[in-house]
């Protein structure tokens, strides 16, 4: 049977664009298929922060940052944490790559694109207290300017030109139930036919069949995205003996289509999937009080000076502060017996240091607005935060602290606060705010922070006391896990190409993007150093673009 194109693209987010751009560069015909509209063009990546890691770049040198590639290096293995000799054989291959990558071509090839990013360095996930763990030893999260849906379009605009020189062919709502492979090697891809829809980009849609297909090319590149959206295989793959039991109780972070299915096909068909429970969900999350997707949850990204309180008001050990360390937060939750957790801070530390994860939750810079940015150094909270202090069910917003906890009570999940263990904390951090220096490490790392100048201008508040009426009113954040990234998925060479469980490759079948794990089954480990999602994904869709382009007769 004829080829229907050169390659078959399973998904159209951010990877599938990429090895789709290099493809077409390249002058091959590419089929995209995918199970949503054309709304839903560039996926989960649309709707991300932007957040991009490089390293030793020009906006660090500005900013007086040292970076090298051998301290990312570092960082990275620190926290990845390999550990497996048979699982971890590509993803350490992987984590050279990419931080090569990162410190090197990265920034000229998105840059000679079109992407530019902020002249700030944000620093996330500032780690586990020690130099060899978990962690960025510096700032390295380079915010897009225009975030996630610049991303995308940077790799949209010349897709859709080169599908208008006939390179380039949209299959919508197009479900892949099964990919066809003839004497060892893919040869296609067959499914079901969904029925239209008109539902806006996020938004569930229908799953109500019209019809069957079949696509048939020379390779198949799968890049569907990951497991977030179906909770039911997140707690399958959950990491009990590492983590602890799963939470009763979470929220999602990314839309419903987000379903992982794709990884049961490709296993099915002979593909390795590893690492399975590597796996990476956020402790901040908060319900969105304009949803898009079903339990459609948003990400604070804190600042470090809240206090994080446990469900019985007891504050979280150090170093688990805000923003320094992920899983290990995850951990220490879930071995509470609760689910859900609270920040108690002011009204002066909400306005510095609040942002919400989301290209939606930052018109500012999503829209390009200079003067909108700049208007967040003026008092007062930015417009989308102030929205959930007015409209969140998460958020308690009270003049005095026995009436935060009435209201902290009102909306508790779980058992009552006591006022006393409560007012214990706020007070105990009070008393260590009148010097300089501090036993409390936490106001350590907030002063370790304001050393860095663009966080002391625009990022992190003055250490001050949470009892102050000055900065007041007070405010508690009930918080959740909120479920977003897989950090296994089908293992790959260098080339994005798919390897069987026997540890060959399989012919014409390849995966890119969060399906892969960001590359080669685990790009990251057991834990991320963000900023690196959206790279992954560029970095592996572009591998796997460029081997084909190649390869091809």
């Amino acid at each position: 049977m004829s080829a229907d194109a050169d390659v078959i693209v399973v998904g159209a987010g951010l990877a599938g664009l990429v090895a789709t751009y290099e493809l077409t560069r390249a002058g091959r015909r590419v089929l995209v298929v995918d199970q949503e509209n054309e709304a839903n063009l560039g996926g989960q990546a649309f709707w991300s922060l932007g957040g991009l890691f490089f390293v030793d770049s020009p906006e660090q040198r500005r900013m007086g940052i040292k970076d090298s590639y051998e301290l990312a290096m570092s960082d990275w293995l620190g926290s990845a944490g390999f550990d497996r000799e048979r699982e971890d054989h590509w993803p350490r291959q992987w984590a050279h790559a990419y931080v090569d990558f990162a410190a090197g071509e990265k920034r000229q090839y998105l840059y000679d694109l079109g992407l530019r990013v902020m002249p700030t360095v944000g620093w996330a996930e500032r780690g586990a207290g020690t130099a060899t763990g978990h962690g960025n030893s510096v700032p390295r999260f380079h915010l897009t300017w225009g975030t996630g849906p610049e991303v995308v379009r940077v790799f949209l605009e010349p897709v859709m030109a080169a599908a208008a020189r006939g390179l380039v062919t949209f299959k919508y709502r197009h479900r892949v139930d099964d990919l066809i492979v003839e004497q060892g090697a893919a040869a296609g891809v067959r499914g079901t036919v969904l029925e239209a829809s008109v539902q806006p980009r996020g938004v569930a849609s229908s799953r109500t069949p019209e019809g069957e297909f079949e696509l048939r090319a020379q390779a198949v590149v799968v890049t569907s995205g990951g497991i977030g959206g179906n909770h039911e295989l997140v707690r399958k793959n959950w990491p009990v003996d590492r983590i602890g039991p799963a939470p009763q109780s979470m929220i999602t972070g990314v839309p419903a289509y987000v379903d992982g299915r794709m990884l049961e096909i490709t296993e099915g068909a002979g593909g390795s999937i590893v690492n399975r429970d590597r796996m990476w969900h956020y402790t901040e999350g908060i319900k969105n009080w304009d949803p898009v997707w079903p339990d459609h949850a948003i990400r604070i990204i804190p600042g470090p000076s809240s206090l994080w309180l446990d469900a019985a008001g007891r504050r979280l050990p150090a170093p688990l502060f805000p923003g320094h360390d992920t899983l290990a937060t995850l951990r220490h939750i879930v071995g509470t017996g609760h689910d859900y957790t609270w920040f108690v801070l002011t009204r002066s530390i909400v306005e510095k240091e609040f942002a919400l994860s989301g290209s939606e939750q930052n018109p500012d810079v999503t829209g390009k607005d200079l003067k909108l940015v700049l208007s967040r150094v003026k008092k007062g909270a930015p417009g989308p935060v102030q929205a959930f202090l007015d409209h969140g069910e998460d958020f308690v917003v009270k003049p005095t602290l026995r009436e935060l906890v009435d209201g902290m009570n009102a909306i508790a999940p779980g058992p009552a606060l006591d006022f006393a263990q409560v007012e214990r904390e706020l007070v105990a951090h009070d008393r260590e705010v009148a010097n300089a220096y501090s036993k409390d490490l936490q106001l350590m790392a907030v002063r370790n922070a304001r050393a860095y100048w663009p966080d002391k201008i625009t990022r992190v508040a003055a250490p001050h006391r949470f009892l102050d009426p000055a900065h007041g009113p007070l405010i508690a954040v009930r918080l959740r896990v909120l479920t977003r990234k897989t950090l296994g998925g089908l293992e790959t060479t260098l080339d994005s190409q798919v390897v069987r469980p026997d540890g060959s490759t399989f012919e014409g079948l390849y995966a890119a993007g969060e399906v892969a794990g960001f590359g080669g089954g685990g790009v990251h480990g057991y834990n991320a150093l963000e900023g690196t999602f959206l790279g992954g994904c560029i970095f592996s869709g572009r591998a796997a673009g460029r081997a084909l382009a190649k390869a091809l007769g």
